[in-house]
């Protein structure tokens, strides 16, 4: 779906304020807690091997039940990134200082032809 006008200028607006992470950076390093902010729709078609599931909607209410520790390395991974970028943006206001944002998100790791799990 080709994203509305105002909501890519929301995502243009904070992704200066996001740390983005290439898939390599991530397979580079393991401490990240890797969570798919997709809906629960797109996580049943299949996600990523050790990711987590907080969809966009619940994730700001959820995410100090799961991840108390407001240290916590968290990689979010949405469809495309923008998803993933504007919680990472939230998640930050919230307290979290350790949290990035997938270049690309599902879709380039499907490109890469990557695993995904399938439930």
């Amino acid at each position: 779906m080709q994203a509305s006008p105002a909501f890519a200028s929301l995502v243009d607006s904070v992704l200066p304020h996001v740390t983005l992470l290439t898939i390599e950076q991530y397979q580079q390093q393991d401490q990240w807690q890797l969570i798919d902010v997709r809906e629960d729709s797109e996580w049943l078609q299949g996600h990523l091997p050790n990711a987590k599931h907080l969809s966009r909607g619940i994730i700001e209410r959820d995410i100090e039940h799961r991840f108390p520790d407001k240290n916590t390395p968290i990689l979010l991974y949405c469809g495309a990134g923008q998803r993933a970028a504007l919680s990472a943006y939230n998640l930050q206001l919230m307290g979290y200082t350790q949290v990035a944002s997938m270049i690309g998100g599902y879709r380039a790791w499907i490109q890469h032809q990557f695993p995904i799990v399938e439930d």
